[in-house]
């Protein structure tokens, strides 16, 4: 990353709520990677009723954000979520500090809730009246994985490896404008999303998509892996 710092928008998290432990996870970060910046340092899944208290608060993360800001050691500070109360937990946030990004769940599945859909909704308005980037994850979600599947596992949940499948998913995440999508941690499945995004005809809408993604939906017994009160959790 130190040759080829330049080429890259370099972004990374950290998961403490303290100013002590967020400043040496950050500084860790920088020197096993070699580099003197981050362009973004994220608040990873900030979700959490006490951890949200603690990282806001006196001595929390946010003043070790700042500072490492301040000191030219990161451009842009962020924060993450993951399950149904992600969206919800943004929009506190950012009435509490402006931050330049927010990163959380979005596929056809998790959409099928109405709770979630008003929430992230909410949230999209939000972050496009002020400028503030959205980023999204578990875009090819398939569901959780199931008791006694033995093939091998590169991510917690089961990712839709189905071509054709895969391409809708991703082509329905893509059909909304002005968030981001981000590839799944299963490394293995990179080259499929890069080229269903490549593949992806803008101006196509959701609603075109529809049809064709609910019968995948069916044929892949796709499930959502978060439900409010059920299974909120990774």
């Amino acid at each position: 990353m130190k040759e080829h710092r330049p080429k890259f928008f370099l972004a990374t998290k950290t998961g403490e709520r303290t100013a002590s432990g967020a400043r040496d996870s950050i500084h860790r970060s920088l020197e096993r990677l070699r580099v003197d910046q981050f362009d973004l340092i994220q608040f990873h899944n900030l979700t959490d009723e006490p951890g949200w208290e603690t990282a806001f608060g006196p001595g929390g993360a946010l003043e070790a954000a700042i500072e490492a800001r301040r000191q030219g050691l990161v451009r842009f500070i962020g924060v993450t979520g993951h399950g149904t109360w992600a969206p919800k937990m943004h929009l506190r946030s950012l009435e509490k500090f402006n931050f330049d990004s927010v990163l959380l769940p979005y596929n056809y599945m998790l959409m099928q809730s109405p709770d979630y859909a008003s929430d992230f909704e909410e949230l999209v308005r939000v972050c496009g009246e002020r400028g503030v980037a959205v980023q999204t994850i578990k875009s090819i979600a398939r569901r959780r994985w199931r008791e006694g599947d033995t093939s091998k596992h590169f991510s917690w949940y089961e990712p839709v490896r189905d071509p054709e499948a895969l391409g809708k998913v991703v082509h329905w995440v893509l059909s909304r404008p002005n968030i981001f999508l981000n590839t799944s941690s299963d490394a293995t499945l990179l080259p499929m999303i890069l080229e269903a995004a490549r593949q992806y005809e803008a101006g196509t809408s959701a609603a075109e998509l529809e049809v064709p993604l609910k019968t995948e939906v069916s044929r892949l017994e796709m499930e959502p892996i978060f439900i409010r009160g059920v299974m909120d959790t990774i």
